[in-house]
């Protein structure tokens, strides 16, 4: 996404490109910025798995590529069909949920440094998946795996929005990115460092033309792919969709209100989906009704 990012402003494509990065006076907390140079796209690579307002003061237009997480992208390109006129070139990736801001500074305590002392803040990088890393004022620098970071603490807390979400794979992205992971012969993704490989998804004729472009120019590489064979090195995203209806049941019935969502067909998931479902149901309402009675009301 950095490539075609710098990609798109060189070729004079956008003038600019909205993405997100560590704010430079506090490194643990993430701020939207505009990109108008490759050295700026280069400088704000990377993940950054806290909240941020990506959208913020943007510009909707065809002077635009828009670099979001897929909620973001569905509400722009929402907001730029409303407005009429070209619409951005809007780029998103696999997500898997927002973790607090308490989250990153839990993190950063566990390995040894205070969240206000920091210089240099990285979730992930420096290889693939790439380390969480921090810095402080001292010199001191700690880091810990991604499968620790994201799997044993970040990815634990999750704000219940995104728990209920339809869509983590960038649908109304014009190009969706995601880690094409290794797997092992369970078919579960590996997590050992090594060079990094990402599927990209053309998800309408423009972001099919501009890859093709990208790709003619030298700025990625592409092989052809069987979207088959993404299903077993994203299996979050597999099982995240596929019981997206016993969430939405499990938390309605605890009294909550859930989003609606049409032409997805959620809930002919209770028909199909089998006892994994209910299974899905029962300990989603079980968790939001123990959360409803500790706060005295549903948060609505």
């Amino acid at each position: 996404m950095t490539a075609l990012s710098s990609w798109l402003i060189e070729q004079g494509i956008v003038e600019h490109a909205r993405g997100v990065a560590s704010d430079c006076s506090a490194p643990k907390r993430s701020v939207p910025v505009t990109i108008t140079s490759r050295r700026q796209a280069l400088a704000s690579a990377g993940s950054r798995y806290a909240p941020v307002a990506a959208l913020d003061g943007v510009e909707l237009d065809a002077s635009t590529a828009v670099v979001a997480k897929p909620c973001e992208v569905a509400a722009a390109r929402a907001l730029s069909d409303d407005q009429g006129g070209e619409s951005p070139v809007m780029l998103s990736f696999f997500c898997a949920g927002t973790p607090s801001q308490k989250a990153t500074d839990s993190l950063v305590r566990k390995i040894g440094l205070e969240p206000d002392e920091l210089t240099r803040l990285k979730y992930r990088g420096d290889g693939w998946p790439g380390f969480f890393t921090a810095t402080d004022t001292a010199g001191k620098t700690a880091a810990l795996s991604y499968s620790e970071s994201w799997g044993s603490h970040l990815g634990r807390d999750l704000q219940m929005r995104c728990k209920l979400c339809v869509d983590g794979t960038g649908e109304a992205a014009d190009i969706a990115v995601g880690d094409f992971w290794d797997t092992d012969e369970n078919g579960y993704p590996l997590f050992a460092e090594q060079d990094g490989e990402s599927v990209a998804i053309a998800r309408t004729q423009r972001g099919h033309q501009l890859l093709l472009q990208a790709a003619e120019s030298g700025a990625v590489v592409l092989e052809e792919l069987d979207l088959d064979l993404v299903v077993p090195v994203q299996p979050l995203q597999v099982k995240r969709r596929r019981t997206l209806a016993g969430r939405l049941l499990g938390r309605r019935l605890a009294g909550y209100q859930v989003p609606k969502y049409q032409d997805y067909e959620i809930w002919s998931q209770l028909l199909v989906g089998g006892l994994v479902i209910w299974k899905t149901a029962a300990g989603t309402f079980l968790r939001s009704f123990k959360s409803r009675v500790k706060a005295g009301s549903p948060d609505r």
